[in-house]
């Protein structure tokens, strides 16, 4: 299993004031007296997936139900968190972050399905019947599958082609040229990065020409001035030091003059290149009137510029390549419709056969659970061409094979409808989520049918996680993990039970009267049919 429900914290949701369950990767069971508070369990999994809670079920001890839920596998964890308040604030969190609870509930959506009276079940929704059904397709039927896929993205691109052509084929031949003619401009440019700072240095240099060289001509002066002094002092100070070898003078001296002297070429090598360049300037201002059209009409700078230039130059050729088509997109979008369309067709056909397999296997399952003669059919009928397919399906149930099928929304009760999930889920050999939590899936069962049901739960739990709250003893010795949920007063617990005390607790369920002998006896003896210790 590559993800489990690791962990779920309940927080002051009606008798539930805080409580933690760790559930089995397996079968866990959830059971207590009627009213002690197990199927809360069931509303905190609920809420988190966006089916709402009455704000009666805020409990006594705080203003707002604190809802967590924890799940692991291939070394990640996704923490999801809901918070409900008094007056019908929701904040939900991913991770620790804020996030929208729709966010929230498609993301445990993909986790988790909780099968329970009442709920909007993924079995009345068209898109998860669908999924069943793809999941069932053998390998030969498989291939229509990704046929129609294929033939559905090659239709939605002719259509997008002519959507984007439209009907006005001149004014995409002139927003052709427009484009070609905005690229050509740019590419012409070959701007260069950096060039403006440097043209604006050029400029400013040529502009104050006269002022650089009389400025250049005093500094020289005064250079030459104090260069003569410099030698001068040089001369002084290497007589100080022959006098007095301690001095040690000399060497500042000449350091200073070297660099004076280094100053005074570099001074001249300037002066050399102040050229007069009235041509330079004005090619330089030019070049910076071009560059500063270009940003008035395409961008704040030459990264902009270019940047427009790329999606002119790409939507250039993509409006050649839909006026080249132009004329044969007609054609094509026809047989590209007449294919979809057959692909539509062969995958509802396959669709057709997996449904019939699929139901067949799911009303034996059914059989073993209690219905005498139960129909299930998936009603695959045409439909025009989507992303998924080329039909929509319906999935129709009746208890016994003299009643007429009808839609399972209505046709099903909450009891029956779990029954039908867990059936379906045998029949089709593995969910499609991780985590299945069932409610009242044992309402109206008893005798050998609750034993079959426990084995059933069982069988699922080998490759899905499976939290079932139930008040059959049958299905509770089947459980890898066994929690049972107690009242005092207005405030229950959640404690796991083994040893002794799942005995007790089984024996409870079987008798009423967790210290009798002959329910214990029994007791032990459904854990051995189980194969569980007793």
């Amino acid at each position: 299993m590559t993800v489990k429900l690791d962990e779920l914290v309940v927080r002051n949701l009606g008798v539930l004031a805080d409580v933690a369950l760790e559930p089995a990767a397996g079968l866990t069971v959830v059971t207590g007296e009627t009213g002690a508070g197990k199927t809360l369990l069931v509303g905190a999994l609920s809420a988190l997936l966006g089916r709402g809670l009455d704000q009666g079920r805020i409990g006594p001890a705080a203003d707002e139900v604190d809802l967590s839920v924890r799940f692991v596998g291939g070394g990640d964890e996704v923490v999801a968190r809901a918070r409900l308040a008094r007056g019908g604030r929701t904040r939900s969190y991913i991770d620790g972050a804020i996030t929208p609870a729709a966010e929230v509930a498609a993301r445990l959506g993909d986790l988790v399905e909780v099968v329970a009276q009442h709920d909007g079940l993924r079995l009345r929704r068209e898109q998860p019947l669908r999924a069943m059904l793809d999941a069932a397709l053998d390998a030969d039927d498989a291939s229509y599958l990704s046929a129609y896929d294929e033939a559905w993205a090659a239709l939605r691109e002719t259509e997008e082609a002519i959507a984007a052509l439209g009907d006005d084929e001149r004014g995409l031949r002139r927003e052709l040229d427009v484009a070609r003619l905005e690229a050509a401009e740019i590419d012409a440019a070959t701007l260069v990065d950096g060039e403006v700072e440097d043209l604006q240095a050029t400029v400013e240099r040529l502009r104050n020409l006269d002022a650089l060289v009389e400025a250049v001509g005093v500094a020289g002066d005064a250079l030459a001035d104090a260069d003569d002094a410099l030698g001068r002092a040089v001369d002084a100070v290497r007589r100080i030091d022959s006098l007095d070898p301690g001095a040690e003078l000399g060497e500042g001296a000449e350091r200073g003059a070297v660099e004076v002297g280094e100053v005074m070429a570099s001074l001249r090598r300037y002066r050399e290149d102040l050229a007069h360049d009235p041509e330079g300037l004005e090619l330089a201002q030019a070049r910076l009137a071009r560059i500063g059209e270009l940003r008035r009409r395409y961008g704040a700078d030459i990264a902009a510029i270019r940047a427009y230039g790329e999606r002119a130059s790409s939507r250039a050729a993509e409006i050649a390549g839909l006026l080249e088509r132009a004329d044969s997109l007609g054609t094509e979008l026809d047989e590209r419709r007449r294919v979809a369309a057959g692909a539509a067709a062969d995958l509802a056909t396959s669709r057709r056969r997996a449904g019939a397999l699929l139901a067949d296997r799911a009303c034996a399952e059914l059989t073993d659970l209690g219905f005498s003669d139960p129909v299930l059919e998936f009603r695959v009928e045409e439909a025009p061409p989507g992303p998924r397919g080329g039909d929509t399906i319906t999935l129709l149930f009746a208890s016994d094979s003299r009643l007429s099928p009808a839609p399972i929304s209505s046709a099903a009760s909450g009891g029956e409808l779990s029954r039908i999930v867990l059936a379906l889920r045998l029949a089709g050999g593995v969910a499609d989520v991780p985590v299945v939590v069932f409610d009242e899936v044992d309402a109206g069962v008893g005798g050998g049918t609750a034993l079959a049901l426990g084995r059933k739960l069982a069988a699922v739990a080998r490759s899905a996680q499976v939290l079932c709250v139930t008040h059959l003893p049958q299905i509770a010795a089947h459980a890898d993990r066994h929690f049972v949920v107690d009242r005092d007063g207005p405030a229950a617990g959640v404690t796991m039970v083994e040893g002794d005390e799942r005995l007790a607790e089984l024996t409870r369920m079987l008798s009423g009267m967790p210290d009798s002998d002959q329910g214990r006896s029994h007791a032990r003896e459904l854990l051995a049919e189980a194969g569980r210790p007793g």
